[in-house]
Protein backbone atom coordinates (compact mmCIF):
# COMPACT_ATOMS: atom_id res chain seq x y z
CA UNK A 1 0.00 0.00 0.00
CA UNK A 2 1.26 3.45 -0.90
CA UNK A 3 0.36 6.93 0.28
CA UNK A 4 -1.49 7.74 -2.94
CA UNK A 5 -3.65 4.63 -2.43
CA UNK A 6 -5.15 6.09 0.79
CA UNK A 7 -8.16 7.86 -0.72
CA UNK A 8 -11.76 8.12 0.48
CA UNK A 9 -14.24 5.57 -0.83
CA UNK A 10 -15.89 6.44 -4.15
CA UNK A 11 -19.05 8.49 -3.56
CA UNK A 12 -18.28 9.28 0.10
CA UNK A 13 -17.04 12.81 -0.71
CA UNK A 14 -18.75 15.41 -2.86
CA UNK A 15 -16.51 17.36 -5.17
CA UNK A 16 -16.37 21.11 -4.62
CA UNK A 17 -18.35 23.54 -6.78
CA UNK A 18 -16.38 25.04 -9.69
CA UNK A 19 -17.59 28.61 -9.56
CA UNK A 20 -17.50 31.06 -12.44
CA UNK A 21 -16.71 28.54 -15.21
CA UNK A 22 -19.57 29.29 -17.62
CA UNK A 23 -23.32 28.70 -17.63
CA UNK A 24 -23.03 25.00 -18.47
CA UNK A 25 -21.25 24.41 -15.15
CA UNK A 26 -24.39 25.56 -13.31
CA UNK A 27 -22.59 28.21 -11.22
CA UNK A 28 -21.40 30.62 -13.90
CA UNK A 29 -21.24 34.44 -13.96
CA UNK A 30 -22.26 35.51 -10.42
CA UNK A 31 -21.53 32.02 -9.04
CA UNK A 32 -24.87 31.72 -7.20
CA UNK A 33 -24.07 34.71 -4.97
CA UNK A 34 -26.58 37.10 -6.47
CA UNK A 35 -25.72 40.42 -8.06
CA UNK A 36 -23.63 42.95 -6.16
CA UNK A 37 -22.90 43.60 -2.51
CA UNK A 38 -20.66 42.73 0.38
CA UNK A 39 -21.47 39.02 0.43
CA UNK A 40 -20.96 38.53 -3.32
CA UNK A 41 -17.31 39.61 -3.31
CA UNK A 42 -14.40 37.22 -3.17
CA UNK A 43 -12.77 36.44 0.16
CA UNK A 44 -14.46 36.40 3.54
CA UNK A 45 -17.70 38.40 3.71
CA UNK A 46 -17.25 39.92 7.20
CA UNK A 47 -14.87 39.38 10.10
CA UNK A 48 -15.93 37.26 13.09
CA UNK A 49 -18.13 39.24 15.51
CA UNK A 50 -19.14 41.85 12.93
CA UNK A 51 -22.78 42.92 13.33
CA UNK A 52 -23.28 45.24 10.38
CA UNK A 53 -21.90 48.32 12.10
CA UNK A 54 -23.92 47.83 15.29
CA UNK A 55 -21.76 47.83 18.43
CA UNK A 56 -20.79 44.12 18.55
CA UNK A 57 -21.36 41.81 21.48
CA UNK A 58 -17.70 41.65 22.48
CA UNK A 59 -17.71 45.45 22.91
CA UNK A 60 -21.10 45.60 24.67
CA UNK A 61 -20.08 43.23 27.47
CA UNK A 62 -18.49 44.59 30.66
CA UNK A 63 -14.72 44.64 30.54
CA UNK A 64 -12.16 43.33 33.02
CA UNK A 65 -12.68 41.29 36.20
CA UNK A 66 -16.01 39.46 36.23
CA UNK A 67 -19.75 39.93 36.16
CA UNK A 68 -21.37 40.93 39.46
CA UNK A 69 -23.14 38.11 41.29
CA UNK A 70 -26.90 38.34 40.86
CA UNK A 71 -28.01 37.03 44.27
CA UNK A 72 -24.96 38.01 46.30
CA UNK A 73 -24.99 37.27 50.04
CA UNK A 74 -24.15 40.28 52.19
CA UNK A 75 -22.67 39.67 55.63
CA UNK A 76 -21.97 41.88 58.63
CA UNK A 77 -18.25 41.27 58.97
CA UNK A 78 -16.34 41.45 62.26
CA UNK A 79 -12.69 40.55 62.81
CA UNK A 80 -11.49 38.57 65.83
CA UNK A 81 -9.43 41.57 67.01
CA UNK A 82 -12.68 43.52 67.70
CA UNK A 83 -13.94 40.69 69.94
CA UNK A 84 -10.83 40.85 72.19
CA UNK A 85 -12.27 43.86 74.08
CA UNK A 86 -15.31 41.87 75.31
CA UNK A 87 -15.66 40.32 78.77
CA UNK A 88 -14.68 36.62 79.17
CA UNK A 89 -17.41 33.99 78.62
CA UNK A 90 -19.69 36.50 76.88
CA UNK A 91 -22.28 35.24 74.42
CA UNK A 92 -21.52 36.98 71.14
CA UNK A 93 -24.14 37.43 68.40
CA UNK A 94 -25.19 40.25 66.08
CA UNK A 95 -27.55 41.92 68.56
CA UNK A 96 -25.01 41.81 71.42
CA UNK A 97 -22.33 43.33 69.16
CA UNK A 98 -24.71 46.14 68.19
CA UNK A 99 -25.44 46.83 71.88
CA UNK A 100 -21.70 46.88 72.65
CA UNK A 101 -21.13 49.35 69.77
CA UNK A 102 -18.71 47.09 67.88
CA UNK A 103 -21.16 46.85 64.96
CA UNK A 104 -23.13 49.94 63.97
CA UNK A 105 -25.32 48.61 61.15
CA UNK A 106 -27.02 45.31 60.36
CA UNK A 107 -25.76 44.50 56.85
CA UNK A 108 -26.94 40.89 56.99
CA UNK A 109 -25.99 37.75 58.91
CA UNK A 110 -22.87 37.92 61.10
CA UNK A 111 -19.58 36.52 59.77
CA UNK A 112 -16.42 36.34 61.85
CA UNK A 113 -13.03 36.76 60.13
CA UNK A 114 -9.65 35.88 61.64
CA UNK A 115 -7.66 39.13 61.50
CA UNK A 116 -5.99 39.90 64.84
CA UNK A 117 -5.46 38.09 68.13
CA UNK A 118 -7.94 36.79 70.72
CA UNK A 119 -7.10 35.74 74.29
CA UNK A 120 -10.62 35.83 75.79
CA UNK A 121 -12.90 32.76 75.84
CA UNK A 122 -16.18 33.64 74.08
CA UNK A 123 -19.33 31.82 72.98
CA UNK A 124 -19.79 33.06 69.43
CA UNK A 125 -22.97 32.52 67.41
CA UNK A 126 -22.66 33.57 63.77
CA UNK A 127 -23.78 32.61 60.27
CA UNK A 128 -20.21 31.98 59.14
CA UNK A 129 -16.61 31.70 60.33
CA UNK A 130 -13.34 31.74 58.45
CA UNK A 131 -11.00 28.83 59.26
CA UNK A 132 -8.51 31.09 61.03
CA UNK A 133 -11.26 32.77 63.09
CA UNK A 134 -12.62 29.40 64.22
CA UNK A 135 -9.16 28.18 65.30
CA UNK A 136 -8.42 31.44 67.18
CA UNK A 137 -11.75 31.42 69.05
CA UNK A 138 -11.45 27.74 69.98
CA UNK A 139 -7.74 28.20 70.80
CA UNK A 140 -8.67 30.90 73.34
CA UNK A 141 -11.06 28.45 75.04
CA UNK A 142 -14.27 29.68 73.40
CA UNK A 143 -16.84 27.95 71.21
CA UNK A 144 -18.27 28.58 67.74
CA UNK A 145 -21.82 27.73 66.73
CA UNK A 146 -23.40 28.31 63.33
CA UNK A 147 -26.72 30.16 63.28
CA UNK A 148 -28.92 30.24 60.19
CA UNK A 149 -30.14 33.66 59.07
CA UNK A 150 -33.83 34.45 58.59
CA UNK A 151 -35.12 32.03 55.99
CA UNK A 152 -37.01 33.24 52.96
CA UNK A 153 -40.51 31.81 52.60
CA UNK A 154 -40.82 30.07 49.25
CA UNK A 155 -43.71 30.64 46.85
CA UNK A 156 -44.78 27.00 47.26
CA UNK A 157 -45.26 27.42 51.01
CA UNK A 158 -47.44 30.51 50.50
CA UNK A 159 -49.81 28.92 47.98
CA UNK A 160 -52.41 26.54 49.32
CA UNK A 161 -52.52 23.03 47.90
CA UNK A 162 -56.35 22.75 48.01
CA UNK A 163 -56.89 23.96 44.44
Amino acid sequence: MRLQDAVPKEGSRKRGRRLGRGISAGQGASCGKGMRGQKSRSGRSTRPGFEGGQNPLYRRLPKLKSFPMVNRKNFTIVNVSKLASLEPNTEVNLSSLMKAGIVTANDGPLKILGDGELNVPLTVQAAGFSKSARTKIEGAGGSCSLVEGPEKVSAEANSSGDA
